[in-house]
């Protein structure tokens, strides 16, 4: 049987205007920064005048480890908000912008499928309202602004070999990861080793994101660390005077986005920092704002809950101090076959067995979100190759962990196929069980932190850290950087460093490369194994197969 394409079924959608779907918010129209018909930006005048309204349940959706087989944390958190429509709660998502990079690579894009999508799904996917651009604007103007201080000499007095301030572009490209700038002589300035991430790691992603109004957006962005001097002492972004024309350049990205789903339901585009580099959570002034303006919100954190989930209890949660009603985990009985052993050519066939095997990684998981104090039901996310007898394995599995496991078909049927889980969401949310608390105090020290982790989360022996990242932590908590969560960078496909091990690994230690200190976010980035700041294009990117056709129609995008 022929299904229809994500971008097929997405250009179907009877859409309303943007207008339209403000005014079931509450939104007046001119509050609302229209970009298009189907698109605009809430006004933070708005935002301001709703802080004093009690705030709805907010509801975490996260999954698996990914795998190949594929998993629909998006998909499942956009049907969820439909499904919770459809039984008469008035609920919105809250979900990240996609960046460009993994579009044209291969990872794809960050709107959800088949009949649970948002929409416009291609221009989401592609330049969308501009976050980005001025992200990746204002990282480069601070960049540009430092290597003008030196120039015109320096009168911070930065140690040329310790500029730690590197480029971003928003784009996979392995080869700016170690880059040797201002070449050509004198009028080019000082040469000096230098390096691009993508934008999503950005500090100032990250700021976007965590940031409550403008006025803390700058405080933060001026307390940025971008360098230091010869006795080590930090170099701050406010030194540089680069923080205030940095917040003119982020004063429209600053506001969320608003579009609709396909069924017409609100959904606020926000922030997009990815979960393997960075806190992987859409922006906390989307969330907040949603939870003053509906009775549930949905949204979710990238990658498995090792890593997304992990953040938005121990990052964004502590610091914008919310507190998750409930946790939906998205399973899959394919990814459960791979992680059982099978490879993905022979997923197809049912293999119960294997189902059984590969639900350990799922069962980590449940009892990870434990830990977290949130209740949590298993949404298992529904293939046409799944077999009853498969499904029951899972379901099974799950009881036997004290957890729910419920079938969903939204992929195929939107809301209404998801219903059954809307309504256990509810009542775990109105049930008054959630007791949400972060898995390490403030106090403890930055080198705990790490190893409480990786020994909680991701069931480490050990923590493997030379004396120099010691001695690195221990300044910074000298400094007064103790208080500070940690923001783990690690390969997303496995609890371990080592991607090719799935499953719910055992008998491993975890590699700490390096430590960066985002002081204006607010976290110690933890950089684990063989992980990559800046990604590379596969062997076969999807760039090749995209294109406009000779109706201007985009091809290839999904």
């Amino acid at each position: 049987m022929a299904y229809k394409s994500d971008i097929e079924i997405a250009r179907e959608a009877k859409k309303q205007p943007i207008q339209q779907i403000g005014d079931r918010l509450g939104i007046p129209a001119e509050h609302l920064l229209p970009y298009g018909h189907d698109k605009a930006k809430i006004g933070q005048a708005f935002i301001d005048s709703v802080q004093d309204r009690p705030d709805g349940k907010l509801i975490l959706v996260t999954a698996i480890n990914p795998t190949p087989a594929g998993e629909g944390k998006t998909t499942t958190t956009v049907g969820l908000g439909d499904g919770l429509n459809r039984i008469g709660k008035r609920a919105m998502i809250c979900i990240r912008e996609a960046s460009l990079g993994p579009n044209f690579g291969m990872k794809g894009g960050a709107a959800g499928g088949g009949y649970a999508q948002v929409v416009p799904m291609e221009e989401m996917n592609l330049h969308f309202t501009g976050d980005f651009h001025a992200i990746t604007s204002a990282h480069s103007l601070l960049s540009a602004m430092i290597d003008n201080h030196i120039y015109w000499g320096n009168g911070c007095e930065i140690d040329q070999r310790r500029v730690t301030w590197r480029r971003v572009v928003d784009m996979n490209d392995r080869s700016l990861r170690q880059i040797t700038s201002s070449l050509g002589g004198v009028a080019n300035g000082y040469p000096r080793e230098d390096g691009f991430d993508i934008t999503v790691a950005s500090e100032v992603m990250a700021i976007l994101c965590l940031a409550r109004d403008l006025k803390d957006l700058e405080k933060r962005l001026g307390n940025m660390i971008v360098a230091y001097r010869r006795d080590k002492t930090p170099v701050f972004c406010r030194d540089i005077k680069a923080e205030g024309a940095m917040t003119v350049l982020l004063k429209d990205a600053m506001q969320p986005n608003l579009v609709q789903t396909l069924e017409n339901n609100p959904a606020f585009v926000h922030g997009g920092p990815f979960a393997n580099i960075a806190h992987g959570c859409n922006s906390v002034i989307a969330t907040t704002t949603a939870l003053k303006l509906c009775d549930y919100v949905v949204t979710e954190a990238g990658f498995g809950a090792d890593l997304g989930a992990e953040k938005f209890m121990d990052i964004k949660c502590r610091k914008a101090g919310l507190k998750p009603d409930a946790v939906v985990i998205v399973a899959t009985v394919r990814a459960m076959k791979m992680n059982g052993g099978v490879a993905k050519a022979d997923l197809g066939a049912e293999n119960v067995a294997a189902v059984r095997d590969g639900c350990p990684n799922l069962g980590r998981h449940i009892e990870n979100m434990k830990k977290f104090g949130v209740p949590a039901v298993v949404g298992i996310n529904h293939f046409v190759t799944d077999t009853e007898a498969e499904v029951q394995a899972v379901m099974d599995y799950c009881a036997e962990m004290g957890v729910e496991a419920i079938l969903n078909t939204h992929w195929a049927e939107g809301g209404a196929g998801i219903e059954a889980t809307a309504r256990k969401v509810v009542d775990l949310c109105e049930g008054g069980s959630a007791n949400y608390a972060p898995l390490y105090g403030d106090d403890l020290g930055l080198a705990e932190k790490i190893e409480t982790v990786c020994r909680e989360i991701y069931r480490a022996d050990g923590v493997v850290m030379d004396a120099k990242v010691r001695a690195q932590l221990k300044d910074w908590e000298e400094q007064g950087y103790g208080h500070l969560p940690v923001c783990m960078a690690k390969t997303q496909y496995s609890f371990s460093t080592d991607p090719g091990q799935r499953g719910a690994p055992m008998g491993f230690d975890i590699p700490v490369r390096e430590v960066r200190l985002s002081a204006g976010a607010g976290f110690v980035v933890v950089v684990c194994g063989e992980i990559m700041t800046m990604p590379g294009l596969p062997r076969v990117p999807a760039a090749e197969a995209i294109r406009l056709n000779e109706q201007g129609l985009i091809e290839g995008l999904f």
